[in-house]
């Protein structure tokens, strides 16, 4: 059977101003109850997880923090209505361990012990504020190298000591990765020993799909050559991050547009025999219910992705029962 997308990554603004043309202003200008509306529109197209993508970004908290002045959205506590409404709506949320450095330099925010004892601080000042929420449910680390063919040892040093420090503020949260590169690990003993050595949980390979890297009619090969590699590993989990957008033109030099349904479909279908959980990137600014009075982003294409894979997940659910 082909697997439903369970959850989705999430931003409060998107880090890159010109993909982000068509949605950024919106969310920046979002109520607290459009915010928690939009929560609700993931929840019932039964999402079951919620991926931060940033608690800060470019030197501004989305929470109270002594570590950057806060954001200048309209809604202040955006942390914490996400939490409390995804609390409300049974999703599990994985909240992000960065940007406490320069998005754009992601190799120096792994390694510079300044932007690691500014994140440091930032974590535990997260744990402290929101610990009490039961949607709390672990830590995306986002900052990546390409896997090409193979984790960078800077990345995973990065990955296995924010581990340790993670896992003993609190044991109990899990802890997600999502690298890019796909189409060029190498899935040998080499890759296997990576795996056995990376302290998380959850791995979400991107699909490539939406930057073009890769097609629709290749992408089965790289999860069914991961799912091997991580059987051989005994873990972390393969997960799968497909990506719903298309570039409105240059691939990382125009704005995001939402892709078409019948491609996300066939990721879909082509992921679905060998990952355990599917994620996308992304809900926000690409799928919008027509009802809805919190619109972000281009109508059109997201209205009907939207109405398309709610169609569908209902045609799906009739043939379950």
């Amino acid at each position: 059977m082909i697997k439903k997308i369970s959850g989705t990554w999430f931003e409060f603004e998107h880090h890159n101003s010109i993909e982000g043309k068509y949605y950024n202003q919106d969310l920046l200008n979002f109520t607290e109850q459009q915010w928690r509306e939009k929560i609700n529109e993931i929840a019932d197209l039964q999402m079951e997880y919620i991926v931060l993508l940033a608690t800060s970004l470019d030197n501004e908290a989305y929470f109270p923090s002594e570590v950057y002045p806060r954001s200048k959205h309209q809604t202040p506590n955006l942390i914490e209505v996400l939490l409390d409404q995804a609390s409300k709506r049974k999703i599990k949320v994985f909240l992000s361990v960065g940007f406490y450095g320069n998005w754009r330099d992601p190799y120096r925010n792994m390694t510079d012990p300044e932007v690691t004892k500014l994140a440091f601080k930032a974590i535990r000042e997260l744990y402290e504020l929101y610990s009490c929420f039961d949607s709390f449910y672990g830590w995306y680390l986002p900052d990546e190298t390409e896997v090409n063919p193979y984790f960078d040892s800077a990345f995973m040093q990065y990955v296995n000591k924010y581990a340790q420090y993670l896992r003993k503020l609190d044991a109990t949260k899990k802890l997600l990765i999502a690298p890019y590169g796909t189409r060029k690990i190498k899935t040998d003993a080499f890759f296997v020993e990576q795996l056995k050595n990376l302290s998380v949980d959850y791995i979400a390979y991107q699909d490539e799909v939406g930057v073009r890297k890769s097609t629709t009619k290749e992408i089965s090969k790289f999860y069914a050559n991961l799912r091997r590699a991580h059987d051989q590993a005994n873990g972390p989990a393969l997960w799968a991050d497909i990506e719903l957008f298309t570039f409105e033109g240059k691939t990382y030099e125009s704005p995001l547009l939402s892709g078409e349904f019948s491609r996300i479909m066939e990721q879909l279908k082509q992921v679905s025999p060998f990952v355990d959980v599917v994620l996308a990137y992304q809900y926000l600014g690409l799928m919008n219910s027509a009802e809805g009075r919190a619109l972000a982003g281009e109508r059109i294409l997201s209205q009907k992705l939207y109405q398309d894979y709610a169609k569908w997940l209902k045609e799906r659910k009739n043939e379950d029962e």
